[in-house]
Parts: structure tokens; sequence; C-alpha cells
């Protein structure tokens, strides 16, 4: 056990060294390349920063990944996959963060990524057991893979609004993950290696990323997506998750703010994934919360949703889907007390618009 401890913790200590040092380089490329985050009166002025900013901190992100993996990770052929995969997603990003690329041209890149990891690497969503339900997808289980990959890298993307808060939240992800593998004994596996190399590389950028940030992690932040994609297929493959839902679980709050967002944009007669300023961070900013409250507020409803899973799978099943319950609860009551799926809080709405109006005009 001690040394299951040790080599943890100094996959993460590297990582997180690595990937700390690595981000002042990667603003000084970002600037160089022109990926740079500027701040538009376009788009519903969603914009919440005032100056420009450096893009690429997912890619030093990767770059951490890539050097924790030859440090400690093992070749195989899903390794391989989940490489040749993240390379795409990468590229994909890197291009998007020099110059806007279409929709339709960043999906292409994803399904790209996501088909070398589904009849490459083998890693398949072949069947779904959950609170004693089994489904067995058979020949569909190629395109939902595909799908559940894709929609990772888009979940991910986003909730990217705010200084930290991806990066916070796929930290929480990691975290949890971790400590349910360390506990079953599984500190050694793919999975576990993948979980701690990404949770030391992500806090080495979440230093830089903090309120107030000093870099963006840019439209790379989909390779954060892929790789939590990978590691809840890779978890439910195991027989150590008696649920695939328990991972998706813990990223329940971006889950729901996509969702959300998808509904609400659907009642207005808007294309699904077009950008607005009614995401969950909106509106807790609309009720004055500062950037940095904002944030830890929703690390803290992360934080239930990780505390859930835990006890649902290491302590108690029972008591597990009760605090699962309660959450939905709370998530229900701020759904009908705000605007983020349709205006039934005009005062809100109103208050909103104002606000990040006044931002803008600054």
């Amino acid at each position: 056990m001690r040394e299951d401890v040790l080599f943890t913790l100094k996959i993460v200590m590297v990582t997180f060294l690595f990937s700390a040092l690595i981000m002042p380089l990667m603003k000084k490329i970002a600037v160089h390349i022109g990926a740079v985050d500027v701040p538009r009166t376009t788009e519903g002025n969603r914009h919440i920063h005032k100056k420009t900013m450096p893009k690429l901190g997912a890619l030093g992100i990767y770059l951490a990944f890539l050097f924790g993996y030859m440090l400690f990770g093992q070749q195989s052929i899903q390794m391989n996959s989940i490489l040749i995969g993240s390379i795409i997603i990468v590229l994909t990003g890197i291009i998007d963060d020099i110059k806007d690329i279409r929709a339709y041209q960043k999906m292409l890149g994803q399904l790209a990524a996501s088909a070398v990891i589904v009849f490459y690497g083998g890693i398949l969503l072949n069947n779904i057991t959950a609170f004693g339900f089994s489904i067995d997808f058979g020949i569909w289980a190629y395109p939902l893979t595909m799908i559940f990959i894709v929609a990772c890298c888009n979940i991910i993307n986003l909730i990217d609004g705010l200084d930290g808060l991806s990066g916070g939240v796929c930290s929480i992800f990691y975290l949890t993950i971790g400590i349910i593998g360390f506990y079953q004994a599984r500190s050694g596996s793919l999975v576990m290696i993948l979980t701690f190399i990404m949770l030391g590389s992500t806090l080495g950028f979440l230093l830089h990323n903090f309120y107030p940030a000093k870099i963006f992690a840019g439209d790379c932040t989909s390779f954060e997506g892929f790789i939590i994609a990978i590691i809840t297929l890779l978890e439910f493959k195991g027989a150590a998750l008696t649920s695939f839902f328990v991972p998706l679980l813990i990223l329940g709050i971006p889950i729901l703010d996509t969702l959300f967002a998808i509904i609400r944009r659907l009642l207005k007669g808007q294309p699904p994934f077009q950008a607005d300023k009614q995401h969950l961070h909106h509106q807790l900013l609309g009720m004055n919360f500062s950037q940095r409250s904002t944030v830890l507020i929703i690390y803290g409803m992360n934080i239930l949703f990780a505390s859930a899973s835990i006890l649902y799978t290491l302590k108690d099943p029972l008591l597990g889907k009760i605090l699962y319950i309660i959450i939905f609860v709370i998530v229900l009551w701020f759904v009908f007390h705000t605007s983020i799926i349709s205006d039934k809080n005009p005062k809100l709405t109103k208050k909103l618009e104002k606000k990040f109006k006044l931002k803008r005009k600054r």
C-alpha cells in the first residue's frame, strides 16, 4: 500500500511540475502564432474577460500527459490508439485556436479520433449495467461509443466559460476516479495511470488558469473530454465499477449544464450548439456572485456528485443513491428559480442582460 501511495504521488507531482513549468512557454507560443482569445461584442456579449488572453493551456496539459506517459505508461494497442486519437484532437484544437473553423470540421476531427479508439483500440461500450439493469448494444456499440466520446469532448468545451472552471471540474473527476481505483487496489492499471497523469497535468495548468487567469485552455480542451471518455470506458470495461453511470455522474454538473443549454436553445428555436450567456456560471454571476465565488460554488456541486459516486461504489450504494436524489432535487429547484432553461425568471434574465452589457462597455 505504501509503495502504491508513493508511486501515485510521484506520477501526480512529476506531471504537475512539468505542466506548471511549461505554461509560461505556452503563453509565449500562443501570442507568437496568434492563438489568442480576443473579447468580442458579438456572440451575445458572452465573453467575461476584458483583455486578450493566450489560449494554448490545454496544449501544455497534453505535453505534460505525453511526458507522464513516457515515464510511467506502458505500451499497448489501447494506449497506442489513445495517443493517435489524442493527436488528432489536439491538432484540430490548435487549428481552431489559431483560426476559427466550422463546427462540423471540429466534429469530423473528433469523430476521426473516436474511430481510432473504437476500431483500432477496441475500446467499446458493449453494454450497460446500472442499478440492476443490463442492456447489450451489439453492433450498435460502435456508433454509440463514438457518439459518447464526441459528446464528452463537447461537454468539457461548453463548460469552459470562467477562469479555472473546466480545469477544476476535470481535476475533481480525475481525483474521484483515482480514489475509487486506489481503494480497489488498481493503482498500477492503465486507467489509473492515465487518471493520475491527467490529474497532475491539469492541476499544473490550473495553477495558471484559476482566477485571475494568465492563460486559457483553448479549443484543445476537447482533449480533456476525450481522455475523460476513455477513462470512463476503461473503468466500465473492467469489473471494478458496477455501473457505467457512476463515473458519468461525477460530471453531473457539466452534463446537466449542457443538457439544459440544448433544451433552452431548442425552446427558443435556436441551433442547439449556438453560444449564449445563460449557462450555470452566467446564472450565478447574475446573482451577484464573483467569478471566484461562482467557480468555487460549481466546484462544490461537483464535489457533491463525486462524494455520492464514492459512497455508491465503495461504501454504501443505498446512501449513495439517496445523495444522488438529494442533489437532483437541488438542481431541479435551481432550474425552476432561474432562466437556465426558459425565461421563467424575467428579473434574473434582465439582470443577466444588464450585467454583461455593462461589463462589455467597461
